[in-house]
């Protein structure tokens, strides 16, 4: 027993590493029935494993369901129209008097003339393949209210213009409607607009049976949105009403006194000013601007007010055009005010249009 005693505390003294079990060996080891320690993820603060970055979830919480057969039918209407307004661009429009006119006349003429069959274009072709179909739905719906008093204008110009000749702006070209004789660019012209007009019909019949939603995350914003949207309708209004090119009145040396005498030279006729169709399709262009800038904020889910928002852009942006086009194109024609304002108006809606597209995210709870 002496001797036990002795070893004991000669094993004490040395500072030998008393013995463990296997498994508590094991485990310190990592190599045991616990998991090794190279595979262990490091802990983060709350105690759980810290795993690879996940993406976070979208919280627009889009729902989208099956479009009707309606809906597909206005896309590809709107389709045929955008394929339509830009093949009127080259063969020959009208021939006023001895004149022949040309939509697409340069470069510059071609690239105004194709804003908004493009847009139509890809717009259609989208909800015609069934995807965010309010957008696409909504963009048709306002398009076709505008394109009716369009359609109505044009329908003056190659038809009836001759009733009252007076002196036109068609094509960037100064013209006296003495005599009006239309081409193949006139008929694709009133075809587009006539197939916008029908895609607008199909688009307001499927809307009420187009399932699609989000969870409002443009809601707080739309009071803003519709102030703006009906401030640059009635500036669209007011500069419509005017001509967004004009002939500038010329300066002439009285020969008695030596004196230079303003004289007006005789211009396009203002909008409202026109007889007929042309003043009745202008007065629904007016009201169909008013109404689009008051209804296309309000439509849901957010997307629908983006789309209703674009048909505005690129009708506006696309009469500015026009009007510094014939400016630019023409001698003769200056460009005004009233075209400048839509211009301005035009990329404004094209902000509005992006700030509802960006406005697409709320807080996660």
């Amino acid at each position: 027993m002496a001797g036990r005693d002795r070893s004991a505390r000669d094993d004490r003294t040395s500072g030998a590493t008393p013995r463990r079990t296997g498994s508590a060996a094991a485990r310190e080891r990592g190599t045991g029935g616990g998991r090794p320690a190279g595979n262990r993820r490091p802990q983060a603060a709350t105690g759980r494993p810290e795993g690879p970055a996940v993406p976070p979830a979208s919280t627009d919480g889009l729902i989208v369901g099956e479009p009707p057969r309606t809906a597909r039918v206005a896309g590809a209407l709107l389709v045929l129209a955008g394929v339509a307004g830009a093949a009127a661009l080259f063969p020959l429009y009208l021939v006023v008097g001895s004149q022949e006119l040309t939509l697409g006349r340069g470069v510059g003429g071609v690239l105004v003339g194709l804003v908004v069959p493009l847009t139509s274009v890809a717009v259609g072709a989208g909800l015609a393949a069934g995807r965010v179909p309010r957008f696409g739905l909504a963009y048709a719906g306002v398009g076709g209210v505008l394109a009716l008093g369009s359609l109505l204008i044009e329908v003056y110009r190659g038809s009836s213009s001759t009733v009252r000749p007076g002196i036109e702006v068609l094509a960037g070209e100064r013209v006296l409607t003495s005599s009006v004789a239309t081409g193949a660019g006139w008929w694709l012209q009133v075809l587009a607009l006539g197939l916008t007009v029908l895609a607008g019909g199909c688009a307001a019949a499927a809307w009420g049976r187009t399932l699609m939603e989000d969870r409002g995350a443009l809601d707080p914003a739309r009071p803003g949105l519709a102030g703006g949207a009906v401030l640059l309708g009635v500036l669209t209004v007011l500069c419509l009403a005017l001509p967004a090119a004009d002939v500038p009145d010329r300066l002439v040396a009285d020969p008695a006194t030596g004196m230079e005498v303003v004289v007006e030279q005789q211009g396009p006729q203002a909008l409202l000013e026109r007889p007929g169709l042309a003043l009745l399709g202008g007065l629904l262009l007016a009201g169909a601007v008013l109404v689009g800038a008051v209804l296309a904020p309000s439509l849901r889910p957010r997307l629908a007010a983006v789309g209703g928002l674009l048909a505005l852009t690129v009708t506006v942006l696309a009469a500015g055009l026009t009007g510094l086009r014939d400016a630019v194109a023409s001698p003769d024609l200056e460009w005004t005010v009233p075209g400048a304002g839509l211009l301005v108006a035009g990329a404004a809606y094209g902000l509005l249009t992006v700030l509802a597209w960006r406005l697409r995210r709320t807080p996660a709870p």
